[in-house]
């Protein structure tokens, strides 16, 4: 025969301060967790919804990165009528020489300034950017000192606003247009024209990477396979979207950190929510002797006390879910190890994480709660009934 359910709800709220404490300590734990889970999930929704599933990204072989690749212009042109490269309206192929270089931007949240990521393309360049839609001014004119920012970059840099002006290379650069994109990693560069660019860093024949987009899935995967192993190019390529997928590797550390430093709590947590299920035991030695005298089973009596942790660790994990939901979809920035630059992106506390946190939570209350439902479970009738 089971004890009722009603009966741990009624000694929870009888001790309700020891309670509420230990539940906030369990729920702070659960918080760190979700908070660090949150960080990495945003970061990887913002990289893998990025670069389109037929765009390919050429570099030099061996580079890590556009910005550590040096791309020939001869390169390119060697490359840019491979077969399968999808063509534009005129028959020209859609192929982008690119320069990628990094400038720094003093934000409101960081004063001294953090890299952000410009990019010096050609039209073709924008034309394969197909889903990025100008949303305040214009694109950037080609042969002029104007640069078109993407929408993160104009809300986080005060500089970068339409209108703006933003000093790198020779001299100022205009602010002559936003645009956004669907694309989270995207909307953390700035656009710019190539050789304009390409000329003011004195890189006019060593780039950092072609953007090309295939006619099909089969061709892509054509493509990658041919530029990769022609030996003459030197050059490797893969999808974008693998690019960009690379990048998750950046939250590796706060997820580590993050994971690490809510295990340190969580013994703590443990350790609380032992302890006030032993002063639970000890404060009801009597009832646990009235319950055996009642006919209730050591099984029984040792299965309540550990549903009552849960319930406690159960209160504890959802007050820990509430406290990092308003973290949903703000917006933060984080250094790409990739890019050396940082990327604007939003925490997401999905419902997997929370079920996570809430898991979490359950494994807390059932290592503090095990001891002392056996310790309840093996207390003696007489020993039990002489506190009465």
């Amino acid at each position: 025969m089971a004890i009722p359910i009603t009966y741990n709800i009624r000694n929870l709220a009888v001790r309700k301060t020891t309670t509420v404490m230990t539940a906030l300590g369990i729920a702070l734990t659960v918080a760190v967790l979700l908070a660090a889970f949150s960080l990495v999930e945003g970061l990887k929704t913002a990289f893998e919804g990025s670069g389109h599933p037929l765009n390919v990204l050429v570099t030099r072989k061996g580079s890590d990165s556009e910005l550590s690749s040096n791309f020939q212009r001869s390169v390119f042109n060697d490359m840019k009528f491979k077969q399968g490269i999808a063509k534009d309206k005129k028959g020209d192929p859609l192929a982008s020489l690119e320069m990628v270089t990094v400038i720094t931007l003093a934000s409101e949240e960081f004063p001294e300034g953090t890299n952000v990521n410009v990019r010096g393309v050609t039209p073709t360049g924008i034309e394969i950017r197909d889903d990025s839609k100008i949303v305040e001014g214009r694109w950037f004119t080609p042969g002029r000192r104007e640069v078109t920012v993407g929408s993160s970059v104009a809300k986080r840099y005060p500089a970068a606003h339409l209108g703006g002006k933003l000093k790198f290379g020779r001299g100022e650069w205009d602010v002559v247009g936003v645009f956004d994109t669907p694309q989270m990693a995207r909307k953390s560069e700035i656009l710019t024209d190539l050789n304009q660019a390409a000329g003011d860093f004195e890189r006019t024949e060593v780039l950092s990477s072609a953007l090309i987009r295939a006619t099909d899935e089969v061709a892509r995967q054509a493509l990658v396979n041919d530029l990769s192993y022609d030996s003459k190019l030197n050059v490797q390529a893969k999808t974008e979207k693998e690019y960009y997928a690379m990048q998750t590797s950046s939250g590796d550390l706060v997820k580590y950190l993050g994971t690490f430093v809510a295990f340190i709590m969580a013994v703590g947590s443990c350790f609380a929510a032992m302890n006030t299920m032993y002063a639970a035991v000890a404060r009801r030695s009597k009832e646990i002797g009235t319950l055996r005298i009642l006919g209730f089973s050591r099984v029984a009596i040792m299965t309540s006390f550990l549903a009552e942790s849960l319930m406690l660790a159960t209160l504890g994990g959802i007050l820990g879910i509430l406290l990092v939901v308003p973290l949903n979809w703000v917006s933060t920035g984080i250094g790409s190890n990739v890019t050396f630059s940082e990327v604007t992106f939003q925490l997401r506390v999905s419902p997997q994480i929370m079920l996570r946190g809430l898991v979490f939570a359950l494994f807390m209350g059932a290592i503090g709660g095990l001891l002392p439902a056996f310790s309840a479970a093996r207390k003696q009738i007489l020993v039990a009934l002489r506190q009465i």
